[in-house]
């Protein structure tokens, strides 16, 4: 697939994306590369990894990945496949593994990568264990959460900079995983993102939500690496209590939907060209009236996100439908959109991370 580079205009000018970027193998090939292998992907939680041994088994891309954290207490990053003949090192997430052993011949590794020993290997020539090691992936951890990164990012510092200081006094490290929810939804990933990053469309899909944030003081706010959606919530008590609502994208696919006493990290995952699925993982502060809150949580929530999908799910017809052309942007209420599509511009193009 040839991509020009988006020609980036004012946001009072700007249209969306083609529908071309939301179908077909080639771009989803394209953005493989040049998205996903260049940014830092959200992995697992660090209450997944506290011992030696422990591990989580995960894909960015084509690419499958193994987080481990060894011996010495440092915390890396494979790509789980052999360098015999390409065998997974692990199948699923696990707990204190001695060593990693690949389940095709029985290659065996430490934790470290460096292998240990390769069955029946004697006989060839020039070929020495010691020289054998797994090469390693960028792993970063930040409030609790863990990344890796395939290929050349700038320092998760600066993707994810002032967000702690914008939510204080709320602490997300403090907080706990209580559950996983995932999704698999007919649309391409953009598409879901585009519908997260905008508030346009709460009157018209969320009736429920509406009530509880303030679409009148809702804005968003954009920075280098991430844009925020703010609102005040009105008369959720019984759902979210009082305060306030942050909502984060942080380029290229990941949300962190913040509000009080609770996190949802959001990671949107493509399966193909018009496929994705999403985990939601929900972590909340610790409280007498924990589990109480989780379930009503819970069955708000998936309320939510079944609106969100069956409007997904419609877009990405009307995307395939060959009948669209890309539409103008609402500049009081899609700025969010028009930033990550500038961001795909800039990958598109093949230009290295800022």
């Amino acid at each position: 697939m040839t991509v020009d580079h988006l020609e980036k205009k004012p946001l009072q000018q700007a249209s969306a994306l083609a529908a071309d970027y939301y179908c077909g193998e080639a771009s989803l090939a394209m953005e493989y590369e040049r998205v996903f292998a260049r940014s830092w992907q959200l992995v697992a939680h660090q209450a997944q990894l506290r011992d030696a041994g422990d591990h989580v088994v995960e894909q960015i891309g084509r690419v499958p990945v193994l987080l481990v954290r060894g011996s010495d207490g440092v915390l890396r990053a494979f790509a789980n496949v052999c360098r015999h003949r390409a065998g997974p090192l692990a199948l699923r997430n696990g707990r204190r593994a001695r060593a990693l052993q690949c389940k095709y011949h029985g290659w065996t590794y430490e934790l470290n990568g460096q292998l240990r020993s390769a069955p029946e290997m004697q006989g060839a020539d020039d070929f020495e264990v010691s020289k054998i090691r797994l090469p390693e992936l960028q792993v970063a951890e930040w409030q609790g959460l863990v990344f890796v990164a395939l290929g050349d990012v700038p320092p998760i510092a600066e993707v994810y900079a002032g967000i702690a200081e914008r939510i204080a006094p709320i602490d997300l490290a403090q907080m706990n995983f209580a559950r996983r929810q995932s999704y698999e939804i007919h649309c391409n990933w953009k598409v879901y993102i585009d519908n997260f990053l905008e508030g346009y469309h709460l009157p018209h899909v969320h009736p429920g939500l509406s009530k509880i944030l303030d679409y009148r003081a809702y804005d968003t706010q954009l920075y280098a690496w991430c844009s925020l959606q703010h609102s005040p919530l009105r008369d959720s008590a019984g759902v979210y209590g009082e305060g306030e609502a942050f909502y984060y994208h942080i380029y290229p696919n990941v949300m962190l939907n913040i509000l009080p006493g609770r996190l949802q990290t959001n990671r949107v995952l493509p399966l193909g060209p018009e496929r994705c699925r999403v985990d939601f993982d929900f972590y909340y502060s610790p409280g007498s009236e924990l589990q109480a809150r989780i379930d009503a949580d819970a069955e708000f929530s998936d309320e939510v996100q079944q609106e969100d999908i069956d409007i997904c799910t419609a877009v990405q017809r009307g995307l395939a439908s060959g009948t669209y052309q890309a539409g103008r942007l609402c500049p009081k209420r899609e700025s969010g959109v028009w930033h990550f599509h500038n961001q795909l511009g800039v990958a598109y193009a093949g230009e290295a991370p800022a």
